[in-house]
């Protein structure tokens, strides 16, 4: 493929972003951390839970769980 000046400052330029870009993703992978779940439950938990945000829908279950888990730790100190 033949290009003149312009063109060829335009695709350096142009591989240079994409490398810098590329440098960016490869930063954020190797930063990046292992989601790993505050808590591994039992498929029945998870089936129950799945069947009750079906029925009362997430946001109330999401508020009913973390109620009981707060009632639970409340036996914990408190943070001072």
């Amino acid at each position: 493929m033949k290009v003149n000046e312009s063109e060829k400052k335009s695709l350096s330029d142009a591989i240079d972003k994409l490398n810098e870009g590329l440098d960016v993703v490869i930063q954020l992978y190797n930063d990046a951390e292992k989601d790993k779940p505050l808590i591994e439950f039992e498929l029945e938990v998870i089936e129950a839970i799945e069947k009750a945000k079906q029925t009362f829908g997430e946001e109330e279950i999401t508020k009913r769980i973390n109620t009981i888990i707060k009632e639970i730790f409340a036996f914990l100190p408190k943070d001072e």
